[in-house]
């Protein structure tokens, strides 16, 4: 059976010295194992490669992690955007059948971000495009992004909608007055992450984002991050209230795609495959924050069909992306 895996990371050493300069901070407060994630992540060859045919992943869509782009300036993100997106169609080309990638977009000008989405998509072959989060507190059902959305629309190109922090604001209000890495966990992958892109996501739907892009096609991980949990809830707001063409849960079901991410767990699933069914979910490890091992071994005890199992694992993924 092919495997496919969808949210897996990597980083440059630019990204490192300038927007993922925490993660590397992190890295010397924390000592062995975090610097092992930092090699993995700037690891596009033969040593991720490696992984995979331990794992017995067959491919691995590879994208900048977080925070990504979004946060800085438009000048610095057109830049950083162009050369990390250099660095990993270079690793795609060396390894064809094993990597594929989704652009990193610079959404401070969104006009450039359409552009970049357009020339990596349709010239390099880029699976589409991933957006962490927020860009500074503005969301994607702000008319301001559009221009990206209308490009992704109409060449066919699903976004991968990443977690990021939540705006300022937010994280002190709602995660603060903890311990300073008790709430960078509790803000972020210890919850915040995963509601916040859950919010982000409704805004998209509230705002009208999938009524005026009806093809759009966004994919987020975490088994959902949360929103099946909600899919029956989110009805409460009725089409009179919304001004909406179709109910909130529609939306969910029919623009969004679905990943494990390192949720290996079977409550979890079960909950996404009776609200979404079998046929927009798919695989992924989350790595290297993840185990490929452990997300290929919970990949082979799911309670589906043979044939559904290979849906998620590799079938769903080719059809989406054209892999």
């Amino acid at each position: 059976m092919r495997t496919i895996t969808l949210e897996e990371h990597f980083a440059t050493p630019g990204f490192l010295d300038g927007p993922g300069r925490d993660l590397k901070e992190q890295a010397r407060q924390v000592g062995s194992r975090a610097e092992r994630l930092m090699r993995d992540l700037c690891d596009l060859g033969e040593g991720r490669i490696a992984q995979m045919d331990e794992a017995g992943i067959d491919m691995q869509v590879v994208s900048l992690t977080s925070p990504g782009v979004e946060q800085l300036d438009a000048a610095e993100a057109v830049a950083l955007a162009r050369d990390t997106n250099d660095a990993l169609a270079g690793a795609i080309a060396r390894q064809p059948k094993r990597l594929s990638g989704f652009a990193a977009l610079p959404m401070a000008a969104p006009d450039r971000a359409a552009k970049e989405l357009q020339h990596r998509f349709s010239t390099q072959g880029f699976a589409g495009a991933v957006i962490n989060g927020h860009q500074r507190g503005r969301y994607l059902d702000d008319k301001f992004f559009w221009p990206v959305l209308e490009a992704a629309e109409a060449m066919g190109a699903p976004i991968y909608l990443h977690p990021t922090k939540p705006p300022k604001p937010v994280l002190d209000t709602s995660f603060g007055g903890f311990a300073t890495l008790v709430t960078e966990m509790l803000a972020g992958p210890g919850f915040g992450w995963h509601i916040e892109t859950a919010v982000h996501v409704l805004r998209m739907v509230l705002g009208g984002v999938f009524d005026r892009f009806p093809k759009l096609q966004i994919v987020i991980g975490h088994m959902g991050e949360g929103l099946p949990f909600f899919m029956q809830r989110v009805d409460v707001m009725p089409l009179e209230l919304t001004k909406l063409k179709r109910p909130v849960s529609a939306y969910l079901r029919d623009n969004l795609h679905y990943t494990f991410a390192g949720f290996n767990f079977p409550p979890t699933f079960l909950d996404l495959l009776l609200e979404i069914g079998v046929g927009r979910i798919m695989f992924s490890a989350d790595y290297p924050y993840g185990s490929m091992a452990k997300a290929r071994a919970f990949l082979d005890q799911i309670p589906v069909s043979a044939a559904d199992r290979a849906r998620i694992a590799h079938g769903n993924a080719e059809s989406l992306f054209r892999l």
